[in-house]
């Protein structure tokens, strides 16, 4: 009888050295409790109600021109709302583990909101969160830890959502930290938003939920429809100073308007004592980040067929690869020094020939490895001739754009030996090509990025590729000297936005290949283009009015958009950006 006590004893004293893989359960369906929260998570926050908002003047200057018409685009109609901000509507919440059959752990922790149906993923099995260049997505890149009973989830790789859905952003450049905290059927989820670009200190709320043993959450689809007709590219916004409804909120609930507009002050007591508009001005010194270094590394396209798309980081600007058994196609080479690195990369890839290289311009980062490349793969014969012939470089195709100004050596063009030249040019607006089983489109964009500017469309992949049209993070590059437009960029964002085609909840489905940053999807571009649009429109508007470019400069028509977008220092800063769309604006026809 001892003896069996005793083997009990030491089973017990060694379960309990086992660690726990979950302190306690946080599965079931969930119903949302609305407390004195409710009016902004039901009817909606009021225009101008930044009251509590630990905000910068520039996330403030977004809300003071947002403008609720532009829910009403096609591309923006279907967007759920990020992870941190889904759970704050009349959304019910389920929650269930995925557990690992062998060793019974807790691997992920899983949800689905019933407004728009978005489902997340909780990695509870250590792994690392992924490099900064991978896609965004909605719903994140979560990670979790037990601390004690309460769950803490770190989330990164967020698309650019709200603070508050009155036009106050969260950027995509923001961490969620989430403490989910189970006390029998209630459930509290207290979020921590940390956003460098629109927060001057942490944003804390907390949302509540009660146990619903027999909810029933029904499926959401939703397809975009055309509900306003206006004019293709519009992008509805209030211009600087014309919002007629910013007071109302101020003016409907006593609240003094001062404290309407927000920041961090106004959310402590003490403000009441010293009540006054609070400032927080922005300061953008966040230069281009150097890519000319290396490491380069070959990130996989999602979802693209047989997996035969890369993205390559590190050269420079970002390269794409396509890979198959006819060989390898590349759009554009990067800088010179790192070719290299590049061909070693792309030996990993695949041990077949590069066939082709296609530039989307001009600029040296785009050509800068055009020589080596070319001569380190053999082309594909035409005419009389079959197959392939191993003598030969890889052709190079391009705009003839692009090849004039190569040949031409204008003042700061690139500086490319003849043999890194385009042989294989084309002067209309469009390329066909079929390499490795697909098409590959080449499309010329008027007075974009540049005059010589190409985007390349694998349309079997779902991939666009789109040079320096297209730089998440930094705003346009515009090459006055080389023909160079805003207007030509917008244009060329509404063209990207043409050809791709999202899959469920405005995510994934076509891939995005930017000239420099991280792998993107149609909403990336969406957001975007927004931008350039608001930012032209405003610019166009103190032309018409007369206004000189200092004085345009000192008016900020990038104010809302700088922490996000721009730099003051380095080769390509916010005055050089707003120089260059001014005189492209003002320029007599």
């Amino acid at each position: 009888m001892h003896a069996l006590v005793r083997s009990r004893l030491v089973l017990l004293a060694s379960l309990a050295s086992i660690p726990a893989f979950a302190q306690i359960d946080l599965s079931g369906e969930w119903n949302p409790r609305f407390y004195e929260d409710q009016p902004e998570r039901i009817p909606g926050p009021e225009i101008g109600d930044y009251l509590g908002l630990p905000i910068n003047d520039a996330a403030r200057m977004r809300g003071d021109i947002w403008d609720a018409d532009l829910l009403t685009l096609p591309e923006h109609q279907c967007k759920p709302h990020p992870s941190d901000y889904g759970i704050r509507g009349p959304a019910n919440l389920r929650i269930w583990k995925e557990v690992d059959p062998e060793t019974q752990r807790i691997v992920a922790w899983h949800t689905h909101i019933s407004w728009q149906a978005p489902e997340r993923t909780i990695y509870m099995d250590g792994r690392p969160h992924p490099p900064e260049y991978a896609q965004h997505t909605w719903q994140g890149f979560s990670t979790g830890k037990w601390d004690g009973d309460v769950l803490t989830i770190t989330t990164t790789h967020l698309k650019i959502g709200w603070i508050r859905r009155n036009g106050i952003p969260r950027s995509d450049r923001a961490t969620v930290t989430e403490h989910w905290i189970r006390h029998d059927d209630h459930l509290t989820v207290v979020t921590v938003v940390n956003d460098p670009v629109y927060l001057t200190e942490p944003f804390v709320r907390s949302t509540d939920f009660i146990l619903d043993l027999h909810q029933q959450i029904d499926p959401y689809p939703c397809e975009s429809v055309e509900e306003v007709a206006r004019e293709k590219g519009a992008v509805p916004s209030h211009l600087p100073g014309t919002n007629p409804y910013l007071n109302e909120f101020a003016q409907r609930n006593h609240v003094p308007e001062p404290a309407a507009r927000g920041g961090a002050a106004t959310m402590y007591p003490e403000y009441m004592l010293n009540v006054r508009v609070t400032s927080n001005p922005v300061t953008v010194n966040r230069p281009l980040p150097d890519q000319s270094n290396g490491p380069v590394h070959a990130h996989p396209v999602p979802g693209n067929a047989q997996d035969r798309v890369y993205m390559l980081v590190g050269a420079g600007a970002n390269i794409t690869v396509q890979v198959g058994k006819e060989g390898v196609l590349l759009v554009d080479a990067g800088r010179a020094q790192m070719t290299d690195q590049v061909l070693a990369t792309i030996h990993t890839l695949s041990d077949k020939p590069i066939r082709y290289l296609l530039n989307t311009a001009a600029d040296n980062d785009r050509v800068g490895g055009n020589e080596k490349i070319s001569k380190a793969g053999s082309t594909i014969t035409g005419g009389n001739v079959a197959g392939f012939n191993a003598n030969w470089p890889a052709t190079i195709v391009a705009h003839e754009n692009v090849a004039t100004r190569l040949s031409v050596a204008a003042p700061g063009a690139a500086s490319i030996p003849e043999d890194g030249w385009p042989k294989d040019t084309y002067f209309g607006d469009q390329k066909d090509l079929y390499f490795n089983g697909e098409a590959v489109q080449m499309f010329h964009q008027h007075a974009a990025h540049s005059d010589g500017d190409s985007l390349v469309f694998f349309r079997r992949s779902d991939v666009v590729s789109t040079g320096d049209i297209f730089t998440p993070g930094y705003y346009p590059f515009i090459d006055t000297r080389s023909g160079g437009s805003i207007n030509g960029v917008v244009d060329a964002l509404n063209r990207i936005l043409d050809l791709t085609v999202p899959a469920d909840k405005q995510e994934g489905g076509t891939y995005v290949i930017p000239g420099h940053g991280r792998l993107c999807d149609e909403a990336d571009v969406v957001e975007y283009r927004d931008m350039v649009t608001i930012i032209r429109d405003r610019i166009q508007d103190m032309v018409k009015r007369g206004m000189t470019l200092e004085q345009v400069k000192a008016a900020k028509p990038t104010q809302d958009y700088d922490p996000l977008y721009g730099t003051t220092s380095g080769a390509w800063t916010t005055d050089m950006f707003v120089e260059a769309a001014y005189k492209t604006l003002s320029a007599k026809k």
